[in-house]
């Protein structure tokens, strides 16, 4: 993890809730990619009010991969928050 990675603490501290669910999903997607280092991701998701925030990699490719893995609860999520 880079020093200068701050976006999950930031999240933390703005977001009302976060959803933990979300990070360990893509990383458990990254591993299963056969991305070793997955381990080491700090992605995650929360909300800020009625909206949902999702962290990702900054890797196009690992975004795929991490977008394809949390996706399918994204409609729902929304549908709660309202």
């Amino acid at each position: 993890p880079a020093l200068r990675d701050v976006t999950p603490e930031a999240m933390t501290m703005v977001c009302d809730k976060m959803y933990d669910g979300f990070g360990e999903q893509m990383r458990r997607a990254s591993l299963d990619a056969g991305v070793p280092t997955a381990i080491l991701s700090r992605q995650s998701a929360g909300s800020l009010n009625k909206t949902l925030v999702i962290n990702l990699p900054g890797k196009p490719g690992s975004i795929r991969t991490c977008l394809d893995a949390v996706f399918p609860a994204v409609p729902y999520c929304i549908d709660l928050l309202g």
